[in-house]
């Protein structure tokens, strides 16, 4: 079953869209995966997954490593692996009712930030209601997303903020997919070879 990638806006850019991972896309760390794609230009394209928690790291233990106060009890951010690039580096994907001007991605109810500020704000109770922290990301060279797409391993919706913040990641995946109409039963190995 082939089906054509949503490309975004008149750009063609898949920023603000989710990668699914096919069953093509086996044994390596995107086995399953939801991406939030969080740009996508012809310098490449970056984004952060958004369906694998970390075990045993909270909140705290990050804000305790960067030196930052701890949260306000009942304050919990899930933490992720964003991807296997730069795995030091924090993304923080959250709701828009955080303001800052840093931010990497801001559409509709989903915001992208980078800074530490954002960190700052969650420890003090003034950041997002909702939000991930992702470590590390997932990135691809020019034209090499395009290719990936081209042969089955990646399918593309529009994100919604009730998908990227869904408690359950175990469902995401399956939840992704059923957004396009898919049942994960029908897809194999061969997806985009038909």
């Amino acid at each position: 079953m082939t089906h054509a990638p949503h490309t975004g806006k008149k750009t063609g850019s898949l920023a603000g869209h989710l990668l699914i991972a096919t069953p093509v896309v086996q044994e390596s760390c995107f086995e399953r995966s939801v991406i939030f794609m969080c740009s996508h230009n012809q310098e490449g394209a970056m984004g952060v997954i958004v369906n694998y928690p970390v075990q045993d790291i909270g909140l705290n233990d990050v804000l305790e490593q960067l030196d930052i106060e701890s949260a306000p009890s009942g304050i919990e951010f899930p933490i992720h692996f964003g991807g296997p690039v730069d795995a030091g580096r924090g993304f923080v994907v959250h709701s828009p009712d955080y303001a800052s001007n840093d931010h990497l991605f801001k559409e509709g109810n989903i915001v992208v930030t980078a800074s530490a500020a954002i960190l700052h704000a969650v420890a003090e109770g003034k950041g997002p209601r909702q939000g991930i922290l992702a470590l590390g990301y997932a990135g691809w060279s020019p034209g090499q997303l395009e290719a990936e797409i081209e042969a089955g391993s990646w399918l593309v919706v529009p994100a919604s903020a009730p998908l990227v913040f869904a408690p359950d990641n175990d469902t995401k995946w399956n939840l992704a997919l059923a957004s396009l109409g898919i049942d994960m039963g029908h897809l194999s190995s061969e997806v985009g070879h038909a």
